[in-house]
């Protein structure tokens, strides 16, 4: 999925998107605005163009940069994975994957307003907040998610793994 990014650039644009436009309508800060950036490669002689990231300007200035690794889309997969291995009702499962997802989308864009407004008003906290703050806060809530799905979980009777109604 990496190479052809039928996810990453959708789910990419979306946090920017839904970054600029909470800070936008529910914070004192305005003026945000989201867009794609666009990279042009030389391959084999021809001009390729490609969507790399998603730029945050506020007032024209740019203040953040949210690549297609930041998108939260390898968390989604590693909460879904989690939650499919383990032995429980199918429901149970649709419905914790759903909410799980959503609340790690939330979470993620959570940390990229967050991430704006250090870079605003608290630029010297910006790094340590990117590398391992914000980081350590969403890979929490993503693994509390799981052990509030898998602590009435029965591992004694295997047969729960097998309902699918």
């Amino acid at each position: 999925m990496s190479d052809s990014k039928i996810l990453d650039h959708p789910l990419t644009t979306h946090v920017g998107k839904a970054s600029a436009y909470l800070l936008n309508n529910f914070s004192p800060m305005s003026g945000f605005r989201s867009e794609r950036k666009l990279s042009t490669y030389l391959v084999d002689g021809e001009l390729e163009v490609r969507e790399i990231a998603s730029q945050i300007f506020h007032n024209d200035t740019l203040v953040l940069y949210i690549a297609d690794n930041c998108n939260a889309l390898e968390l989604f997969i590693l909460y879904i994975g989690f939650i499919i291995c383990m032995p429980s009702k199918f429901w149970r499962k649709v419905i914790y994957i759903v909410l799980g997802v959503i609340l790690i989308d939330l979470i993620n864009i959570f940390r990229c307003m967050g991430l704006i407004y250090l870079r605003e008003y608290y630029h010297a906290y910006f790094d340590f907040a990117h590398h391992f703050l914000f980081k350590a806060i969403v890979y929490t809530f993503t693994l509390l998610i799981w052990m509030r799905f898998s602590r009435n979980i029965n591992f004694k009777n295997s047969n729960e793994s097998l309902q699918i109604g």
